[in-house]
């Protein structure tokens, strides 16, 4: 997906902000009247994505904030009203989990119970917000010195990690798990989807962001070298960092596996009056044997209490996006030394890539914004960056309700996918078949001296919007196939996650934020196709 996806439409959107030098509402009008829907799409979708993005940022300074306490606040379970014993719900679950879904999220058992504002979350939004307008206060001249920090910063931090990773009791089993590979996958399409998912998320592609950056090179920069310097930077940085995840993630599960074995161990030594230190993890298996058919019927009750430990099925229970972040990586944590730096190095990082992230998406809705003449004379470049973050502010405060961990799942979910596959399919087309690969070659030449070869001229013409297709109807396909969409709950009595439907209102919120964006292109077109026949006067006569 990189070689056939990711760099070819890198290296497209860098040429096209180069060579246009306007952000990507004016690009694409530039290169079609027709084709301002484009950059409006994509604006939209990075509106949507600022909105919800930022919560994260706002849970990072939560748990950020939290990690000079000694010990960590998820570390162990709290004590329940009558301080007789510990929280039930965070017995059932565990001590990382109830801070995530109690402490920090406060959620709600469905998303029609909405509950009320969580000021604690909010305040940490407002924070984060106020970081980003600090950053982005006066336009991309200062964003840019900003992005050095939170870009070069992460990269401490991962090799400090990977050091500590790498040390840690069974890291080894993490990695070997990372990199053994199952081919059968390759036959999922779903695979093919997160991969190209991934790419388009990790480079930024039909954002518009990478366009309102390259509209500020100069017109002599050799973008192309960019665009593979930056792809390989990229993708080699996402397999750096699975490395250190995994490594964690091998103590983790080694951890919990061993754990297992221990109680285990202890029940049986118990329940048999076995001898202390007779029975260890090497002759466990062979002991219960023995033990089964010795006292089947002492067995067959001592059994139920028993679990079934395996280090498969716990390297297997991997987790994604807010998951990994805040359960995962903070269950590891509080088993480290000194966890307390470890945790906030963690989230100071995570920090660091968050406002990262935002500094791109505020970037695609600011240029087109300031671009447009009939704004920038009537407010200053610094008004419309508060105006925005504000507004995105006021939106995501919606995040921090007791359901608001559900609507983030389903902008996270179903505002940009579809919407960006669809972008970056137009933009390819639009450049190719509308402009023109001869004329948007030889304005490539005139502007760096270089000559398109052939393998960007065969992934643009062809392999790419070919293969964004095949991606689109797979997507349409799963989807209708999945039948009733779905979303998973927080159950307080059980202490674990259970599966829902989503009301029909929440089905309606997903279809329009799939076709507000969406829509933008076609409705762009027609309005000017509209506006072209009046100004010419070829509507019929009245009359």
């Amino acid at each position: 997906m990189l070689i056939v996806e990711g760099m070819p439409l890198l290296y497209l959107e860098l040429a096209v902000g180069q060579r246009m030098r306007q952000g990507s509402i004016g690009a694409w009008r530039t290169i079609s009247p027709y084709l301002g829907g484009v950059g409006l799409a994509s604006m939209v979708v990075s509106f949507f994505l600022s909105t919800y993005y930022n919560i994260i940022n706002a849970w990072a300074f939560w748990y950020l904030f939290h990690s000079f306490q000694d010990p960590l606040p998820w570390s162990v379970c709290p004590l329940n009203d009558n301080h007789t014993g510990y929280d039930q719900e965070c017995e059932k679950a565990s001590s990382t989990q109830y801070f995530w879904y109690r402490k920090t999220l406060n959620i709600s058992p469905s998303i029609q119970d909405s509950g009320r504002v969580q000021w604690e979350p909010a305040l940490c939004l407002i924070l984060a917000w106020l970081v980003v307008y600090l950053c982005i206060l006066r336009g991309t001249e200062s964003t840019g010195k900003v992005v050095y920090f939170t870009a070069l910063l992460p990269y401490c931090v991962l090799i400090i990690y990977l050091v500590r990773g790498l040390t840690l009791h069974g890291a080894t089993n993490g990695l070997a798990y990372m990199f053994t590979p199952k081919l059968e996958q390759l036959a999922n399409p779903k695979a093919w989807i997160n991969a190209a998912t991934q790419i388009f998320f990790s480079l930024g592609l039909g954002f518009g962001s990478l366009i309102a950056f390259a509209s500020y090179n100069e017109p002599s920069n050799n973008c192309q070298k960019h665009a593979i310097i930056v792809s390989l930077i990229n993708s080699s940085t996402s397999v750096f960092a699975s490395i250190v995840t995994f490594s964690i993630y091998g103590f983790k599960a080694t951890f919990n596996y061993e754990s297992c074995l221990n109680k285990v161990i202890l029940l049986l030594t118990n329940s048999f009056d076995l001898e202390d230190g007779f029975l260890t993890a090497s002759n466990l298996e062979q002991v219960k044997s023995y033990l089964e058919s010795t006292f089947p019927g002492k067995y067959s009750e001592v059994l139920p209490q028993m679990k079934n430990c395996s280090l498969q099925s716990e390297l297997a229970t991997a987790v994604q996006g807010t998951g990994l972040s805040f359960i995962v990586y903070t269950e590891a944590i509080k088993n480290m030394e000194v966890s307390q730096l470890w945790s906030a190095l963690y989230f100071f990082m995570l920090l660091m890539l968050g406002i990262g992230s935002m500094l791109g998406n505020t970037a695609a809705i600011l240029t087109p914004l300031t671009d447009n003449k009939v704004i920038s004379s009537h407010l200053p470049k610094e008004a419309i960056s508060g105006l925005v973050c504000f507004v995105n502010c006021v939106i995501g405060l919606v995040f921090t309700m007791e359901a608001g961990n559900y609507w983030f799942d389903i902008f996270n979910e179903y505002a940009a996918t579809l919407s960006l596959l669809l972008i970056v399919l137009v933009e390819t087309i639009a450049v190719c078949y509308v402009y023109g690969l001869r004329r948007f070659e030889s304005d490539l030449k005139a502007m760096t001296g270089r000559a398109l070869n052939w393998y960007w001229k065969a992934m643009w013409a062809g392999v790419s919007p070919l293969l964004i297709i095949s991606l689109f109807v797979f997507y349409l396909s799963d989807y209708i196939l999945t039948g009733t969409l779905q979303y998973q709950a927080w159950d307080a009595s059980q202490g674990q996650l259970v599966t829902k439907d989503y009301p029909p209102y929440a089905l309606a919120v997903i279809g329009l934020l799939v076709a507000s964006s969406i829509m933008c292109i076609p409705l762009v077109a027609l309005g000017t196709f509209i506006m072209r026949c009046l100004k010419r006067g070829d509507t019929p006569p009245v009359a």
